[in-house]
């Protein structure tokens, strides 16, 4: 479809959206404004169209014909949304920015928007630099320090090859003792995830604060000792994205061990493929998918309970109700458990990819990984202290990690809604969290509107 520049557009085409004569008038009468001060074409014109003019009830043709009007000869990707200034100062990159913009560009430097795409590239041609930054506003700690932010070398097919270089070569840590630990910066009385089930749209969201998912956590990594492991073992979790689930996975790092993410939508056969590739020696699951874990052949598995459902699920012999195997440990409640440190090169998750192609690709995560997943929550998506992170997920699909290590590494909390993310009910919940700062896309938000 053609459109008209924003100087060619009439008022009958303004009525032609669907908006009334009056409103028509007075937003050409508008229009012309803007024109005349900003002229017809450039990103300060749409900037003020679309703060002054463009709101969500006007008709989307209208949306539009003003944003292709104003872009007409641009060329692709025009800007729909152009960063404030002084925005743009209080973000993480803003600030850095600030303080330092000059240390790393020199007199090249100029304001945080200006000068995003000079940081850029240097973050690519200079990743010392960049990245021992970012770990340091990140506050990572670890037992030992990398030798170096990046070793690059080439693969002689005589030694273990790491195509693209070594990162954090030497470095001993544990993400999840990051994710947990004091700094400067955090507080035992910190929100660490909030959360609400479907159908409790007018009640209170529940609260975790850090001493309270650190005791849980050191808890059931206590009880993870109980079951005899070597360092290092596969421990898979089937389940919903709940409290529950956050806190174990954080448990089997913390032990030091590697998670494997199974969606809790897969059947007894696709269970079975990935408990075998992983060579997982438990799984942690409830009561709902207990019976495709049984028949999935798992190792031991361990099984919650939900909150609408008793525990009359009949388990095989070597299984563990949730219950009995917290209390194997109940004399441990609220003792820390010291995090075991291990190499970053140290696999701590182990995804699949979906297998709708074949057999799934098992894809592991690092012990840098997680850092990457805190530094992409830093850098681009502006993730803070006291933010609350939302996004729909499973621990089955990479989001489930990332959500769990982005928003805590950042100092941020999670928001778990245990539900369909398609309904009222989630937009209540996401509005009752007076702070979220992000929100993964979902489809028919316009139907929460007319519910």
């Amino acid at each position: 479809m053609a459109y008209k520049g924003l100087d060619c557009i009439t008022l009958s085409d303004i009525e032609a959206t669907g908006v009334t004569s009056q409103l028509a008038h007075e937003i050409y009468n508008k229009l012309i404004k803007i024109i005349q001060i900003y002229g017809p074409a450039t990103p300060a014109t749409w900037q003020t169209i679309s703060t002054t003019i463009l709101t969500p009830k006007l008709p989307f043709l209208l949306h539009q014909m003003m944003f292709y009007g104003c872009y007409k000869d641009f060329g692709p990707d025009p800007p729909a949304w152009i960063p404030d200034p002084d925005g743009a100062i209080i973000t993480n990159v803003g600030k850095l920015l600030e303080k330092r913009g000059e240390e790393f560009l020199g007199s090249r430097y100029k304001d945080p928007i200006s000068s995003f795409s000079e940081f850029q590239e240097f973050s690519v041609s200079n990743p010392e630099d960049y990245w021992k930054t970012v770990l340091e506003e990140l506050d990572i700690s670890f037992s030992v320090l990398p030798q170096r932010i990046l070793k690059e070398e080439l693969c002689t097919g005589s030694e273990i090859c790491h195509p693209g270089g070594q990162w954090l070569p030497g470095a001993f840590l544990n993400p999840a003792k990051n994710c947990l630990c004091l700094n400067s910066n955090r507080t035992w009385d910190d929100i660490m995830v909030v959360w609400r089930n479907e159908g409790n749209d007018e009640m209170p969201v529940n609260k975790l604060t850090r001493r309270e998912l650190c005791s849980e956590v050191w808890l059931v990594a206590h009880a993870l000792e109980t079951l005899e492991l070597e360092k290092g073992s596969a421990i898979a979790i089937d389940m919903p994205m709940d409290v529950n689930s956050v806190v174990i996975y954080l448990a089997i790092v913390l032990a030091g061990h590697v998670v494997v993410s199974i969606a809790d939508s897969f059947a007894s056969t696709e269970i079975a493929t990935r408990l075998k590739l992983s060579k997982a020696k438990a799984i942690f699951t409830q009561v709902q998918i207990c019976s495709r874990v049984i028949d999935a052949q798992s190792p031991t598995a361990i099984v919650i309970p939900t909150k609408d459902s008793s525990f009359s699920t009949k388990l095989r012999e070597g299984d563990i109700s949730w219950h009995d195997f917290l209390e194997r440990v109940h004399k441990l409640k609220e003792v820390e458990f010291f995090a075991v440190e291990r190499p970053v090169e140290s696999f701590t998750n182990i995804l699949f990819s979906s297998g709708t192609t074949g057999e799934p690709k098992a894809i592991p995560w690092t012990l840098a990984t997680p850092l990457k997943a805190a530094a992409d929550g830093w850098c681009h998506m502006d993730i803070r202290k006291g933010d609350v992170v939302a996004w729909p997920t499973n621990l089955g699909w990479m989001m489930g990690p990332w959500l769990v290590y982005a928003p805590l590494l950042n100092g941020a909390s999670i928001a778990l809604y245990n539900g369909v993310p398609l309904s009222s009910g989630f937009a209540k919940f996401v509005q009752g969290i007076s702070s979220a700062c992000s929100l993964s896309p979902q489809p028919k938000l316009a139907s929460w509107e007319t519910q």
